[in-house]
């Protein structure tokens, strides 16, 4: 969720109204109902009426949602859990914070194919006060980064990372933690109850109280074995665990994948193993377990003077104990890395940019994201060890001079002096790799953007019963398109509409991929200023999907709704880069302006919509 070369918590966001007619369109199926209701995890399971004054606030909010999760039961393929980053019980409708910490953990169940969710949280966020509150064992305030998924008995496992200290909130505390989710009759109960019940959340591994510095945990991921074999029920976990500064740049921190498993169900869990060795700049990964049960982790590692690494690449430990221990890391594949950066007014490396003290010298807005890698396997595929990858990298042949301070080939952490002013195109790679042997299939891209145009950004994969399917984000339909700027931009530093989700779908047996099908059915502009007190955009670090079998339904951040505006503080939009959004701010004798008193007029309502896909 973090790892920011700048970074802002969500201040009291912002008397000026401007209410335009938001951008109207048919809906896919919205996950996130904070326009309508969120109902406790207490009230789903034993029917008893339950509320608080953060459910009351996400019932009505139209707030902010990225990191979408999701994950499809294999018992049932009609329930579908999903999740997110969750902000919706920052703010009461006056604009002042309601006491919880900036974001926490969203709980949206379909029960009904994902024709529709009913929205609601995992308990133990600030202000719970239900019957399962004091299920919930975590220390912090809030929470994010969510990963879900299912054993094959009806339980469902959601990861995340924190860092607020409640008691301290200018201190963080970077742990990580893992929820269970169960049928409450019991693996033998009725399907449609599959993972309903929150029955538990523990802390299993945590960080230090400073301001995100000393030891902070974050990218997640999670798996389990539902193979049926002698690991089956295992839940695996793995992070990035990030050492020192993380803003003082390369030479501040580390970062390493850390790993551990629950051989019972949730209850417990190992102590935390360190996977990656050498390099001190390891993050993104991803779990796989194969049908015989061995786990494959996946991650990207940067390239890192301090270790020697001067590429960036794809590496893999493999464990062949059911995650007891694993194997020395392994490079699979190198690739020129798609990282958008800037400098700032004061010359400084920026991974996204906007206003005030986020403005880049470029003139661009931009929300963040680097090259993803992300993997899976076939756990229904007992004869092979083949692990299924994709990522989004730059396209060789594509750079381009940008002609100006913004370039997506440096990495944000590089020095200033070493910013190359490149601009490429990304694409979906895709490659699979047996795990027995250490070979792989050769990179290529699943829907060449170069056919048509356009970046593509953050993909996922699910394969299961010898289907692949996979999700990403696509801006082909943006009509300012041009690989020397971000998404979205156009020449004359304005943003417009220009972000969709689209999916493929191919076969284990022959490696090949259909056609790209577009899945949003409104294209949406992700350069809204809607963080840190409206200054800046953040669309999250991650789309996601699932499937079960054919059957497979993905989820995306999505802007259809926001409702534009004018920022008072720029005299209205001032600089022209049509990302303001809705806001009402009073005017002090100083000339100074006070927050946000409108937080609910649809400024912030940045969601997560979902689709079944091909």
């Amino acid at each position: 969720m973090r790892r920011l070369r700048r970074f802002a918590m969500v201040a009291p966001l912002a008397l000026v109204c401007v209410v335009p007619t938001a951008q109207a369109g048919p809906a896919n199926a919205r996950l996130t109902n904070d326009n309508s209701s969120y109902v406790s995890d207490y009230t789903l399971v034993t029917g008893q009426p339950y509320s608080d004054d953060v459910l009351t606030a996400c019932s009505h909010s139209r707030g902010r949602q990225n990191e979408p999760a999701v994950a499809v039961d294999p018992r049932n393929p009609q329930v579908i859990v999903g999740s997110s980053n969750d902000y919706c019980g920052v703010f009461a409708a006056n604009g002042s914070l309601i006491g919880l910490g900036d974001v926490w953990l969203g709980y949206y169940r379909s029960e009904n194919g994902g024709a529709s969710f009913t929205s609601s949280l995992v308990p133990g966020y600030q202000g719970d006060t239900s019957p399962y509150a004091s299920r919930a064992h975590v220390r912090t305030a809030d929470s994010g980064d969510p990963v879900w998924a299912w054993d094959s008995h009806g339980r469902l496992f959601a990861g995340s990372e924190s860092s607020t200290n409640p008691e301290r909130p200018t201190q963080t505390f970077g742990d990580v933690w893992v929820a269970t989710y169960e049928n409450p009759n019991g693996p033998s109960g009725a399907t449609t109850d599959d993972g309903k019940e929150f029955v538990r959340s523990l802390d299993v591994a945590q960080g230090s109280a400073a301001p995100f510095a000393g030891n902070f945990h974050d990218k997640t991921a999670i798996e389990v074995d539902r193979t049926g074999g002698p690991c089956d029920g295992n839940v695996y976990f793995a992070w990035a665990r990030f050492t020192g500064n993380i803003f003082a740049g390369p030479n501040g921190f580390n970062s390493s994948v850390y790993f551990l498993r629950s051989t019972d169900h949730g209850k417990t869990f190992s102590a935390p193993m360190k996977l990656s060795q050498t390099v001190h700049d390891i993050q993104f990964p991803d779990i796989s377990v194969t049908g015989d049960g061995h786990v494959y982790v996946t991650y990207r590692q940067f390239s890192d003077v301090r270790s020697n690494s001067n590429f960036d690449a794809i590496v893999y430990n493999t464990s062949m104990d059911c995650g007891a221990s694993f194997s020395a890391p392994h490079v699979i594949q190198p690739f020129e890395p798609y990282d958008p950066t800037d400098l700032d007014d004061s010359g400084a490396i920026a991974g996204f940019c906007g206003d005030f003290a986020f403005h880049c010298q470029s003139g661009y807005t931009f929300m963040r994201g680097g090259t993803q890698v992300r993997s899976t396997a076939d756990q229904r595929d007992t004869a092979h060890d083949y692990v299924y990858v994709v990522y989004d990298p730059s396209i060789l042949g594509t750079e381009v001079p940008s002609g100006t301070t913004y370039g997506s080939i440096t990495s944000e952490d590089l020095p200033a002096k070493f910013h190359q002013n490149v601009g490429s195109q990304s694409g979906i790679y895709f490659f699979r790799l047996d795990g027995a042997t250490g070979a792989h299939t050769a990179p290529v891209l699943i829907d060449d953007p170069r056919g048509h145009r356009g970046l593509q950004r953050f993909p996922d994969i699910s394969v299961d019963a010898g289907t692949m399917h996979a999700l990403w984000w696509d801006s082909r339909n943006d009509p300012c398109y041009s690989p020397q700027r971000p998404i979205g931009n156009c020449a004359d530093r304005s943003t417009v509409a220009s972000l969709d989700a689209y999916a493929a779908s191919g076969s284990t047996a022959t490696l090949t991929w259909s056609p790209a099908t577009r899945l949003s059915t409104v294209t949406s502009n992700p350069n809204w200023e809607q963080f840190g007190g409206r200054s800046f955009p953040f669309g999250g670090d991650y789309l996601y999907i699932s499937s079960v079998g054919a059957f497979s339904y993905g989820v995306w951040t999505d802007w259809r709704d926001v409702v534009a505006g004018s920022d008072p503080r720029e005299g209205g939009d001032a600089d022209a880069d049509h990302a303001d959004v809705l806001q009402c701010r009073a005017q002090n004798p100083d000339g100074s302006f006070g927050p946000d008193t409108c937080p609910y007029a649809g400024g912030l309502d940045q969601n997560i919509y979902g689709d079944a896909t091909p």
